[in-house]
């Protein structure tokens, strides 16, 4: 039997899904998923909550599922936040030493990353992540642990993740009114890497992209440390509503299209080929061509990942990327992605498989999942620190994207 201490849940509110994942944290460190709940979302739009009745109807038919096939009651979350409204970048902070010999303390690092957190963050902004990356000892930078240095000046770089408080605050709202707590929001592309990136993919540099219904989620590691991280506001529902417009065809047509006939690539094998549609009432069938629903698929999808690519670019991300690109969400199932991200990247490309976690195999070998598991592993790492000292917590807590 679990301890109900040892639970975590966490919960993604997607555009074309809510996915709700229960986990169970081992006293080693390990995560066992014991259930997940999922119910197709309706008053969601590029990942954020626009009608919150619907919103909240469809999250508990989701909890309701996980609580089920995990035998507890969820009585908190871990919830993914995602949408427009996000914003990543690094912020520097500075600390001189002020010791007699010079010498770098972990209270110099503690003061250096206090600083580096105090930048300017926009009126009705809030910080919802800031990684620690590492250190800079005078004009020598590069350094992970500098304690024990010897430096007259001390410079922590921190990657912070804000976003916008109303918008946060609707999702944890929604959440509450089911009388379920919210224990922290956690960026989804964050949350999307714990679960798919292996230690020696984050230290050899590593780039995970989450393809969503409404976003796509990115984030750079290299070295063990996240570098870059970002979303668009643009997923797979606006390769369907380019289908809808482009061949003339209701949506609903156009995502089943997408799903049997689509491809992220032209594929020659459909050049003049055709698929024929049954006629709405009173009109006969249409016959549309394969070709081009083939060729508008491409360009969105390669207009999308260029846009990714061109943000990755800051960060010499093709440089250094020497594990290549990692895919999940569900746009991670569409036919041909991995040859054009390829295309795109220059990179190697692989599908997501979570990393370390045991529990049902359906569940683990879906990248549709991958932010939900993910969720749960941020909380069973926040959970391994209590009862440490405010040293430990620290230091733990620094190093939470470097596993």
């Amino acid at each position: 039997m679990f301890d109900p201490g040892q639970v975590i849940v966490g919960l993604e509110i997607g555009t074309h899904k809510i996915c709700v994942a229960v986990g169970e944290a081992g006293p080693k460190g390990e995560l066992t998923i014991l259930g997940l709940g999922q119910c197709t979302s309706r008053g969601v739009r590029k990942g954020e909550i626009t009608d919150t009745q619907k919103a909240a109807e469809d999250i508990r038919v989701a909890l309701a599922e996980a609580e089920q096939q995990a035998n507890v009651e969820i009585q908190e979350v871990y919830l993914g936040i995602t949408g427009n409204h996000i914003s990543c970048e690094d912020s520097k902070g500075v600390h001189p030493i002020a010791s007699f010999d010079r010498t770098i303390t972990q209270e110099d690092i503690t003061d250096a990353i206090a600083n580096a957190k105090q930048f300017n963050c926009p009126a009705g902004n809030e910080v919802i992540d800031s990684v620690r990356q590492d250190f800079c000892v005078d004009d020598m930078p590069g350094f992970e642990h500098p304690v024990g240095q010897v430096g007259s000046l001390l410079t922590a770089s921190v990657h912070v993740i804000r976003g916008r408080t109303a918008r946060i605050e609707t999702a944890k709202r929604v959440v509450q009114s089911m009388q379920i707590s919210v224990v922290k929001p956690v960026f989804n592309g964050l949350a999307s890497a714990l679960a798919v990136l292996s230690p020696e993919q984050k230290r050899q540099g590593a780039i995970l992209i989450d393809l969503g219904a409404g976003t796509t989620e990115y984030a750079f590691f290299h070295g063990g440390i996240l570098r870059h991280s970002g979303v668009l506001a643009i997923g797979g529902d606006h390769v369907s509503n380019d289908l809808a417009c482009g061949l003339r065809i209701p949506i609903d047509l156009a995502e089943q299209l997408k799903r049997e006939h689509g491809s992220a690539v032209f594929d020659p094998s459909v050049r003049g080929a055709t698929h024929t549609i049954p006629g709405e009432t009173g009109l006969d069938p249409r016959v549309l061509s394969l070709e081009n629903l083939h060729r508008i698929m491409s360009m969105r999808l390669e207009e999308t990942l260029e846009l990714v690519a061109r943000d990755l670019a800051k960060s010499d991300a093709f440089g250094l990327a020497q594990a290549g690109v990692v895919l999940c969400g569900g746009g991670a199932r569409t036919r041909g992605i991995e040859a054009l991200v390829d295309q795109v990247f220059q990179l190697p490309v692989g599908l997501a498989h979570t990393h370390a976690v045991s529990g049902p195999a359906d569940v683990l070998s879906n990248p549709e999942f991958a932010t939900a598991i993910g969720l749960v592993r941020y909380g069973s790492m926040r959970l391994q620190k209590r009862g440490r000292s405010h040293f430990d917590i620290k230091a733990t807590l620094s190093s939470l994207f470097r596993r």
